[in-house]
């Protein structure tokens, strides 16, 4: 459900404070990944205000190129709820689902996703494609994009400016 903010702005004010402090979790989760040596990509899914599950990118680790922090997150709230539906979550990622993460995030009727940085290159929620405005899907979720996207953006930037050097 997208809230209006002239209908109610103490309420709004109050989910904008809400997503800055779950994304600086999976900021935190990103982090995990960026001593890992993986992509520092991190996620969390979270229902009433509750973490479900936390994870980060390991396609590295586990020799699994699905192995987002999307689908980590996805796998280990579906496990710990005992329900691959996760109706009623938010999923927090520092970075803009691909087509694959999307994909699960649909499957799995998360009700909002929330991310920090853009991707240029393979984002599908407003940057490369505009796959969450197709209308092959049976659910969509809510989507707000650049919560602490400058936090997220350094931290990628950061990592692959390393790399090259």
């Amino acid at each position: 459900m997208k809230i209006e903010l002239d209908k109610n702005p103490s309420l709004f004010i109050q989910n904008r404070m809400n997503d800055k402090h779950f994304m600086k979790l999976a900021l935190q989760e990103a982090q995990k990944a960026l001593e890992a040596d993986e992509v520092p990509v991190g996620a969390i899914i979270v229902r009433n205000n509750e973490i479900i599950s936390a994870a980060h990118n390991q396609p590295i680790y586990t020799n699994d190129p699905t192995s987002h922090a999307e689908i980590n997150v996805i796998r280990k709230a579906a496990e710990n709820i005992g329900n691959y539906r996760l109706k009623d979550t938010s999923l927090y990622v520092t970075l803009e689902p691909c087509a694959m993460c999307y994909g699960a995030i649909v499957h799995s009727r998360i009700s909002r996703l929330i991310f920090g940085a853009y991707d240029l290159k393979s984002g599908v929620c407003g940057s490369s494609i505009q796959l969450h405005e197709q209308k092959c899907f049976n659910h969509m979720p809510d989507i707000e994009a650049g919560v602490l996207e400058r936090d997220c953006s350094l931290l990628l930037k950061d990592f692959f400016k390393g790399r090259r050097n």
